[in-house]
């Protein structure tokens, strides 16, 4: 299996940016999470599945987003 090339990356980003992206705002964050379920949806627990990746990368992303910028539930 080769390697992608930034060539080849670059052809396909465009489209692909709309979609996933660092979330800056809260607006973009449940753009993220609604992806995120569709992706739960497709995938499953397969994770040989082609889209198993991707679904960990968004997860990353929104995990980042919400260490960020959601406040720790106290236990109290």
């Amino acid at each position: 299996m080769s390697t992608p090339t930034v060539q080849q990356i670059k052809r396909v980003w465009p489209t692909l940016a709309e979609s996933i992206f660092v979330p800056h705002s809260e607006q973009e964050y449940q753009q993220l999470v609604a992806l995120l379920d569709a992706l739960i949806d497709e995938v499953g627990e397969d994770e040989a599945h082609p889209l198993a990746s991707l679904m960990e990368i968004v997860g990353v992303l929104i995990e980042r987003y919400e260490d960020q910028h959601v406040p720790e539930l106290s236990d109290a």
